[in-house]
This record gives structure tokens, sequence and C-alpha cells, in this order.
């Protein structure tokens, strides 16, 4: 497989799911939509190993603690993901995705010796928090429910990030596909559990767009998307790997401005442009201030 054609796929894949995840919740709850997402991805990455790896699934020590790494971001950041979905626009939560590079940076630095904390990306990451704390600010204008939409994104930001620099920690032989499928095996039980409980309750009806959100995601977002980045994550370094997310606020912006008519102020550009540089000053500062001396 290309590694540029995995990077664009994950880009078109990242830059649409914010859109689809606030589709998928409106008709039938944000707990159902997440879960049957998570059941469609299951049974189409089952079809995949069946058709292309023809082989049982690895499931020796490293193998299932690979899993459960894989599966702590499909189940723990996607989880947060929808239920701030219910407070916040698709492109409040593609802003906030933004910080990813920066806190899977610092993390990678902590613990994978990628990179050294220079002056340079410090001044990147205090752009991101002021750009973060811009878009708390626009929040606190929506409501009390915006603010805490915003922080359970925030959650799955650190889920997510925590779950990349352990994977790329793991250093595993398995295939992005054996990943993706051990990882909604880990998490699917966990997600049919949360609903049962929460919810339980078959929803009275659905429209064309809601179930057509659920099934882009469960078979794009859930399985080829989680492929696609498994793959890049195991050949491209992990802090160039959320590189993925400088690109995809700005696309999911204009979709939800486009297709959901969501309120693109001032402040909202403001805040996004600030963690963009933010982004781009952690990721390139230190070049070109060796380029420069």
């Amino acid at each position: 497989m290309s590694v540029p054609l995995a990077y664009i796929g994950v880009i078109i894949i990242w830059s649409t799911t914010p859109l689809a995840i606030k589709w998928s919740g409106v008709d039938s709850g944000f707990l159902f939509g997440v879960t049957a997402r998570m059941l469609i991805g299951l049974f189409f990455s089952t079809a995949l190993i069946m058709l292309v790896s023809r082989r049982r699934l690895p499931w020796d020590q490293h193998a299932r603690k690979t899993y459960l790494v894989a599966g702590i971001a499909i189940y723990g950041a996607m989880l947060s993901v929808y239920w701030g979905s219910q407070y916040i626009s698709s492109g409040f939560i593609s802003i906030i995705f933004g910080l990813n590079p920066i806190v899977t940076g610092i993390m990678a630095a902590m613990w994978l010796n990628e990179r050294s904390l220079t002056p340079a990306k410090i001044l990147g990451v205090v752009l991101g928090l002021v750009g973060l704390f811009v878009i708390f600010n626009q929040g606190i204008k929506f409501g009390t429910h915006a603010v805490i939409g915003i922080a359970a994104v925030c959650l799955s930001v650190l889920l997510h990030s925590l779950s990349s620099v352990w994977f790329k920690k793991l250093q595993h032989d398995l295939s992005a596909l054996e990943i993706t499928h051990g990882g909604l095996l880990v998490s699917v039980p966990l997600y049919l559990l949360t609903w049962f409980f929460s919810q339980g309750t078959w929803p009275e009806s659905f429209s064309q767009r809601g179930l057509g959100s659920i099934v882009y995601l469960g078979i794009f977002g859930s399985v080829l998307g989680f492929v696609l980045f498994f793959y890049i994550l195991k050949h491209v370094d992990v802090s160039r790997v959320s590189l993925i997310t400088l690109v995809t606020p700005v696309i999911a912006l204009f979709l939800g401005y486009a297709l959901n008519n969501e309120i693109l102020n001032t402040g909202i550009w403001i805040g996004t442009g600030l963690i963009l540089l933010g982004m781009s000053f952690y990721q390139w500062s230190d070049k070109l201030f060796t380029k420069v001396s």
C-alpha cells in the first residue's frame, strides 16, 4: 500500500467524520449511533480478515496487549467524542482535534524520545493552548453544555494521543487490519454493555441521512480509516502522523458550514488559526531557525 495514498485517505475520512458523527446521532441518540457503527465495523473487518489475511487472528500475549491499546482509542476516545457531539458543532470537534499533534508530540517526547521540547516547540504548545482558550470562550457564549462538550472532546484527544504513543512503543509486527479488528473485538462488547445499561432501546425511526452516516462511519470511519491510520502509524513517526489534523479542521469547518448550517464567527476562526499556527510552529520552527542561523 502506498503510504502517501493512505495518508490522503485518512485526511478525507477524518475531515468528513465529525459531520457524520453529528448526523448519526440525530435520530437514534449518540450511544446507539456509535454502537451500531462499531458493530458494522466489526462485521466488515471480520469479512476483510477472512478475505485478505486468510489466517487466524494472532492471539498471543503481545498481540492481545496491542489490541487492548487499540481498543482504548476506539472505545474511550470515540465515546467521548460522540457524547460531546450532542452539545457542540462538528467544526468545534475538528478544531479541538487539531491539538492532537501537540499533545501526541509531548507524550512522544516523554516516552519515545522522538523529540526534545525546545523553546521553539514550547512556544508552539503555548499558541495551541491559547487557541484552545479562545475556543472555550466561544463555547461559553453558546452555553454551559457547549463547554462540557468541548471538555469531552479534549478528553478524547488525550486518550487518542496516549493510545497512539503506547501503540508505537509496543513495536509489534501485526498488520493494520489485524490491529483494527482486534481493537474492535475489545471495544464492541464495551459499547454494547454501555448502550444496553444506559439506553437499551431501539430507535423509533431513522432518516436516510442518519442511517447513511452510521453505515459510512462503520465501514470507512471504523475500519478503513483505522486500517489506514495504523498502517501509516507503523511506517511514519507518530508525531508526523498527527500532522493529518493540520488539514482536517479547515476542511471540516467548511463542510459543517456548507452542509449543516454551522456558525463560523470571528472567534472560531481566531481560535482555529492559533491552534494551526501552534501546530505548525511546533513541527517546523526548529528547522526554520536552524536554516536562518
